[in-house]
């Protein structure tokens, strides 16, 4: 079979084609790339590469991070490594901050507990960019020779992941005064590695679903509401909180909720990190922003004279500019989202300890700092819903998206269309539909923003008549 990496990683059922021998093979082409390219030689003072490897909580992680390290050792390639399940964000700040030429996770992020991934990671601490990724894909052998299983992985070198992680927390966050604050903070880990770090930082916190355990209890570790209605009960009914935090299955992605149990979705939460950057902190700085985020970060950055990329779905790509500009923020619809001040990665954990610090820092509840955010560029909705389709049915609406047969949706007219990454037909300064098709899956990606929550389902209940 041959091996694509998608938007963040490879992914594949475990045992199915997510095996031993499959990510012997990738690490055999990571191997060979990186003896052809030396991407960090100007920092690595070594001779030999360096490569950082971690694993989160889905079955055989250890197996096949081993795996990993057995392959990169054969090839000549130092290995640094940590026995316990790490979040994907601490493997992006190892890598920089360990002076390591790739980091290496195992996780499939907040896919089902059947799937496990191989994501890559930069010497700079973020994705490794597209251009790397389709070298490596180019290199990936079809089988291997060698018997990898005997290879021992004896000379690999275990550092504490975590506690490089948690001590970039502490230099940069007053964790005893937030812990001293009267802050009622919550955290759903949703089983994933992330219960690692907040159980550290706040053992006295209101911790939910922070158990080890691979098969995630049939949940979908991905912090969006349709996941969380038995986190919203246990925040409903528990009383005096004031922040609920909740990260995806390697704490890159983040979801939100006040302390009423009420959800706070990724665009708000990237309007809250810029009012809060730029107007209490009074940072500046350029902001970058996937093309199905809401529109009133546009409206946000030209009232505060900030410079706005509008980037094409995948953090690799605001990742690209966060290694070569000075961004402020940068964010995306499903929970991916940066700050300066910390590495081009998305990270969950970082982006809620910036929130709470908010919090601490104006006395203002998040009810109350969103209402200013609300104040400044009015209210909205976002809806997503993805629509399983036969192929052929896909095919169809891509054709009709390509051709520009769609001037209206029932009574929705078109005013402008945007085809960056997908379709986005705006209906006026605020409101708009986007089309967008997956590029791996039978399954076609719509999108709305309404100014009320009405406003927005009644714009995907006309999309999908009309396209269905």
């Amino acid at each position: 079979m041959k091996i694509k990496f998608g938007t963040d990683g490879w992914r594949a059922i475990i045992a199915k084609e997510f095996t031993n021998y499959n990510v012997a093979r990738i690490t055999y082409g990571v191997a060979n790339w990186l003896k052809q390219t030396k991407p960090n030689s100007v920092l690595n003072t070594n001779s030999k590469s360096k490569v950082v490897i971690g694993f989160d909580c889905r079955f055989a992680g250890k197996q096949f991070m081993d795996v990993v390290s057995k392959v990169l050792l054969h090839e000549g390639i130092e290995t640094i490594i940590y026995n316990q399940p790490i979040t994907t964000p601490a493997i992006s700040l190892a890598a920089k901050e360990l002076d390591c030429d790739l980091g290496i996770i195992l996780t499939a992020s907040h896919n089902p507990a059947n799937y496990n991934g191989y994501k890559l990671k930069g010497a700079f601490g973020g994705p490794l960019l597209a251009e790397a990724i389709s070298e490596i894909e180019e290199l990936i052998p079809d089988n291997i020779s060698y018997e990898f299983e005997a290879f021992d992985n004896n000379s690999a070198q275990e550092v504490d992941l975590k506690k490089l992680y948690l001590d970039k927390i502490h230099m940069s966050f007053d964790i005893e005064a937030i812990r001293n604050s009267g802050l009622n903070l919550s955290y759903d880990a949703m089983y994933g590695s992330g219960q690692f770090i907040m159980q550290e930082l706040f053992p006295n916190a209101d911790l939910f679903r922070c158990e080890w355990n691979p098969t995630f209890f049939g949940i979908n570790p991905e912090p969006v509401l349709k996941n969380l209605g038995a986190y919203q009960n246990h925040l409903q009914d528990t009383p005096n909180l004031d922040f609920g935090l909740v990260n995806d299955g390697d704490a890159d992605r983040i979801g939100l909720f006040d302390g009423e149990g009420n959800y706070i979705d990724s665009h708000n939460i990237i309007l809250l990190l810029l009012h809060y950057l730029c107007n209490y902190k009074g940072w500046k700085g350029k902001v970058a922003t996937g093309f199905s985020s809401t529109v009133k970060i546009t409206q946000f950055c030209k009232m505060h004279n900030l410079e706005l990329e509008v980037v094409p779905i995948g953090f690799k790509h605001i990742c690209s500019l966060m290694v070569n500009e000075d961004i402020l923020v940068g964010g995306e619809e499903s929970g991916g989202i940066a700050v300066k001040g910390h590495i081009p990665e998305r990270d969950g954990i970082w982006n809620g300890l910036v929130l709470i610090q908010a919090m601490m820092e104006t006395k203002k509840t998040l009810p109350e700092l969103l209402k200013e955010v609300t104040d400044l560029v009015g209210s909205f909705a976002f809806q997503r819903i993805d629509l399983k389709l036969s192929q052929a049915k896909k095919q169809e609406v891509v054709s009709n998206c390509k051709a520009g047969k769609y001037s209206s949706f029932g009574n929705w007219k078109v005013e402008r269309i945007e085809d960056l990454d997908g379709w986005k037909y705006y209906f006026n300064a605020d409101e708009w539909l986007m089309i967008r098709p997956s590029g791996t899956e039978p399954v076609l990606r719509t999108y709305a923003e309404g100014r009320t929550e009405e406003r927005a389902k009644e714009i995907l209940e006309n999309c999908h008549y009309q396209i269905l």
